[in-house]
């Protein structure tokens, strides 16, 4: 427990005339006042000879405890919402949610959404703040309306490029700086025609619209189940329709992490975290070649910081040391003994699903089902292929498949 609460103003760019009158009294009472250089200026000429202003150390983060404790009286200044890639985030995190008061100003998405006309329900909104602008890759489809907050002003244009690449270049990209300020600013083009730099403060609003619909309609979307090279592999990967049936079981949902145990070159993995908002998972492979092409292609989706590879064999691997998961697919390296020790792992309410394409896997699953009560499926596949001037079924290699969701009991 800290001294006092710690009072977070919202701030934006149009400064004290832009502040109610109960954060300017917040302001104006304070003994400390602790926020970026910027922040500190625009309310520099209104606060008293004794307040003192303090900027944020860099690193950040390390810093809070102690300058709380130095300062237990401080009103920390932020931008807009300071939940919104803002410094309340941190400080509810290292001090508790108890602890911290925020008073939020518009945010800048709200004013750009304000500005293009949209509304909240139909509008993603991306943050890319310290971060690599592939998080946007994840979010994009045919009509999709994204707010994407930035770094700098040379971001919009590198934005450009990078949807261009994929394939959406007719999309309308309006970068947009310096919101509700007296320099506020826009510029718009479509995202194959975009370049230049504009000023810092800025976020960009993307109409996304695809180059070839056709072209995009198989990726795009969360629902699992892509073509095989939605990722770079060497052929060591779960298959579209029986990925789509393990994941349809494994059920990602926001916030949720997955153990992906032999995860060759993580094709379920990278679809659980293109499923749902903020999930994350930790794959455990073996063969370091594979473990290398996971994380590319995890960078390659926008999705490297949802994604923690470990290099070990998962016979030996100590699952302990892993972050708790609330689910577990077995693929690769598939026995008795790692389907009983990843089923122990699993809370009350975790999901378990494992396939085997070997008599043993097949054994050690039989074995498992009295124990986990789930539902064993034989999933057998078959693809259309021409013989000659004529079409011909060819089977696929027959999957046996366990899922089971762990008694609360």
């Amino acid at each position: 427990m800290w001294a006092s609460v710690i009072d977070v103003v919202g701030i934006g760019d149009d400064g004290w005339a832009g502040l109610d009158e109960g954060r300017r009294a917040l302001i104006t009472g304070a003994s400390t006042l602790i926020g970026g250089a910027r922040h500190l200026d625009l309310v520099a000429d209104h606060v008293g000879p004794a307040a003192t202003l303090v900027p944020w150390p860099s690193p950040l983060r390390p810093a809070v405890p102690g300058l709380v404790e130095e300062h237990p009286d401080s009103v920390v200044l932020a931008s807009g919402d300071p939940l919104c890639s803002g410094i309340a985030t941190t400080l509810v995190d290292v001090l508790g949610p108890d602890e911290v008061r925020i008073h939020p100003a518009i945010a800048s998405d709200a004013l750009a959404r304000s500005r293009q006309g949209w509304s909240a329900e139909e509008t993603v909104v991306v943050t890319t703040v310290g971060r690599d602008l592939r998080a946007v890759l994840p979010h994009l489809a045919h009509g999709a309306r994204l707010v994407v907050l930035l770094s700098g002003g040379g971001d919009p244009a590198r934005l450009a490029a990078l949807v261009t690449e994929h394939g959406w270049g007719a999309t309308t990209l309006t970068a947009r700086w310096h919101l509700g300020g007296p320099d506020e600013g826009a510029r718009s083009a479509r995202a194959a025609d975009f370049a230049g730099e504009t000023a810092d403060l800025v976020l960009a609003c993307l109409d996304v619209r695809a180059d070839d619909p056709s072209a995009t309609a198989g990726t795009a979307g969360p629902v699992p189940g892509r073509p095989e090279d939605f990722i770079d592999h060497d052929g060591q990967l779960t298959k579209r329709d029986v990925r789509a049936s393990g994941l349809a079981r494994l059920r990602p949902t926001p916030g949720a992490h997955l153990w992906d145990l032999g995860a060759g070159n993580g094709s379920v993995a990278l679809e659980w975290c293109l499923a749902a908002e903020r999930t994350t998972v930790t794959c455990v492979e073996r063969d370091g070649t594979r473990a290398q092409r996971i994380r590319d292609n995890a960078a390659a989706l926008g999705l490297a910081g949802r994604v923690e590879v470990v290099v070990e064999d998962t016979a030996t691997v100590d699952l302990t040391a892993l972050a708790e998961p609330d689910a577990v697919f077995v693929g690769g390296g598939l026995d008795a003994d790692l389907l009983d020790r990843a089923w122990g792992s699993l809370r009350p309410g975790g999901r378990l699903v494992a396939h085997a394409v070997t008599l043993e896997g097949e054994s050690a699953l039989l074995a498992a089902h009295p124990t986990t009560d789930g539902e064993l499926t034989r999933l057998s596949v078959e693809r259309a292929v021409p013989l000659g001037r004529f079409l011909s079924w060819t089977p696929a290699r027959t999957v046996v498949q366990l899922a089971a969701i762990k008694d609360p009991t």
